[in-house]
C-alpha cells in the first residue's frame, strides 16, 4: 500500500536548551514522510527552491521515499525560525519566510493516482480540498489542520472536513474547532462536522482517539474513545516534528494492514507515539532518518507493556 502525503518541505532553525541548529531539513511533509516510510510506500508532493540540493534529497531516497513530486522552484524553501524554553510544550515563533511556498498549487503527478492512502498535511484547506478532489478513488483520507486555519478559513475548512476519514489536531484546536472547552463534547461536535474518527494530541500527555458510527465496516464498531500514552523520555531535544511524526507512524501503520478494526486503530495510535518520541530525541530528522525497525519495535513493546494494550478486545 502507499501512501500520498501533501504538505510542506521546509527549512527550520530551532534553538532549544540543548543547542541550536540552523537550516535544517523540516517541514510537516518531510516528518509525517520519514515517520512513514517504515510501514509502508510513501509518495509526497510538495514545494521547494534551489537551496534544496543532494543532501536533502539523499535524506528521502535513502528511506525510499518517491519525491519526483516535489516541485522546484525560483527561490528560497519555506523557511521556520523558532525556539523552545522552559518545558518546550510549545515554540515561540522568530520568524516566518514562505517564500516558494507561498505560492504552492499542489500538482499530482499521473503515477500517483493509485495511490491508496491520502494524507492532507497542515496547509490552506482550500489547497487541501483541490488535493482532495484530485485523488477520487482513495481508500482512505487522513488529515491534519491548526489554528490559524480553523480561525480565519472556516468555510473552505467546513468542506475539507466532510472529507475525511481521520482528523488529527491538537487539544487546543480541538477546542477552537468546536468551540467548547470540554473534550469529549469537543470531540462530539467535531465528528457531527464530518470527520469518521478524531485523534486528539496532547502533546507530552499521549493521544485520544474518538469514534463515530461510520468509523469502521462490517462488524467493527467501537464507540467508546480510546487513551494511548506516551513514553517518558529521558532527554528532550528538540519537538518540532513531533506531531508530524505521530502521524507518520500512525497513518503508516494503519496503510501497512489489510483491514481497518479498532485493535489496528488502537495499535496505530502506539506506533505514531513510538515515532512521536523519536523525533523529539535529535534536532530536526536526524533522529527519525536514522532508526531501524527494530528500534521502533523495541520501543512499541515498552508502550505496550506500560498500557497493557495487549489485554484490549479485538
Amino acid at each position: 500500500m502507499s501512501i500520498l502525503v501533501v504538505g510542506s518541505v521546509a527549512f527550520d532553525t530551532v534553538e532549544t536548551p540543548h543547542g541550536k541548529v540552523e537550516n535544517v531539513l523540516a517541514g510537516a511533509a518531510t516528518y509525517f514522510a520519514l515517520a512513514a516510510s517504515y510501514f509502508t510506500k510513501v509518495r509526497i508532493v510538495g514545494v521547494v527552491g534551489e537551496d534544496f540540493g543532494a543532501e536533502q534529497e539523499a535524506i528521502f531516497l535513502n528511506r525510499g521515499i518517491d519525491i519526483s513530486g516535489i516541485e522546484r522552484a525560483p527561490g528560497r524553501s519555506f523557511h521556520w525560525k523558532g525556539e523552545y524554553t522552559g518545558s518546550m510544550n510549545e515554540a515561540r515563533t522568530l520568524d516566518t519566510q514562505l517564500n516558494v511556498f507561498a505560492e504552492f498549487e499542489p500538482k499530482i503527478p499521473a503515477q500517483y493516482q493509485d495511490s491508496e492512502y491520502l494524507f492532507l498535511a497542515n496547509i490552506d484547506p482550500r489547497l487541501q480540498l483541490r488535493v482532495r478532489q484530485q485523488m477520487p478513488k482513495v481508500k482512505m483520507v487522513c488529515g491534519d489542520t491548526m489554528n490559524y486555519w480553523i480561525a480565519d478559513h472556516a468555510a473552505p475548512l467546513a468542506e475539507v472536513l466532510k472529507e475525511l476519514d481521520v482528523l488529527l489536531i491538537n487539544d487546543g484546536e480541538a477546542r477552537m474547532l468546536a468551540g467548547v472547552h470540554n473534550l469529549v463534547k469537543a470531540a462530539e461536535a467535531i465528528i457531527a462536522m464530518g470527520p469518521k474518527s478524531l485523534v486528539i494530541k496532547h502533546g507530552e500527555h499521549g493521544a485520544t482517539a474518538f469514534f463515530g458510527e461510520n468509523s469502521f465496516t462490517g462488524a467493527h464498531k467501537l464507540s467508546r474513545p480510546f487513551r494511548a500514552p506516551t513514553l517518558p523520555l529521558a532527554e528532550l531535544v528538540d519537538p518540532t516534528g513531533a506531531g508530524d511524526s505521530f502521524a507518520g507512524g500512525f497513518y503508516g501503520y494503519i496503510a501497512s494492514q489489510p483491514e481497518l478494526t479498532p485493535a489496528v486503530f488502537r495499535r496505530a495510535l502506539f506506533y505514531g507515539g513510538v515515532m512521536g518520541s523519536f523525533a523529539c530525541e535529535r534536532f530536526g530528522t536526524d533522529r527519525t532518518a536514522r532508526l531501524t525497525r527494530s528500534e521502533i519495535e523495541e520501543r512499541f513493546e515498552i508502550f505496550k507493556e506500560i498500557s497493557h494494550l495487549e489485554h484490549q478486545p479485538a
